[in-house]
């Protein structure tokens, strides 16, 4: 597998509306940054919706508490390394090492800001 490497976290994120649950990437000097709409260990049972979000700050590659504005608060549930393989706009593949998420993965752009999170058996 070849491509962009670097850290990811997934913060559980808590708000007066419920929990979701956000996947963010190093991508230089920025998190890109997918909100999941469910726990990330279910995209091994099939594909899980997402929405593409801002970018966040570095910063969040180790922050937990409270969000800016009311806006809830963080907790890391999840952390490690990725590496990307195919990536276009549409598509892209990730090779996940954390506690949680190990293994390969997919992210599928289905519309808009929508995306979906799923676990993939490998590579094509």
């Amino acid at each position: 597998m070849s491509g962009e490497t670097g850290r990811f976290v997934v913060h559980e994120h808590t708000t007066d509306a419920g929990v979701h649950w956000d996947l963010m990437l190093e991508m230089g000097e920025a998190l890109g940054t997918y909100r999941l709409r469910q726990a990330p260990a279910k995209a091994a049972q099939g594909p899980i919706g997402a929405v593409k979000i801002l970018d966040h700050t570095l910063k969040f590659l180790a922050y937990e508490g409270p969000v800016q504005k009311g806006a809830g608060s963080v907790r890391l549930i999840d952390m490690g390394r990725y590496q990307s393989g195919h990536r276009d706009s549409d598509l892209i593949e990730l090779r996940l090492a954390g506690q949680i998420l190990t293994g390969q993965y997919v992210l599928t752009h289905v519309g808009g800001d929508e995306w979906e999170f799923a676990a993939k058996s490998r590579f094509e």
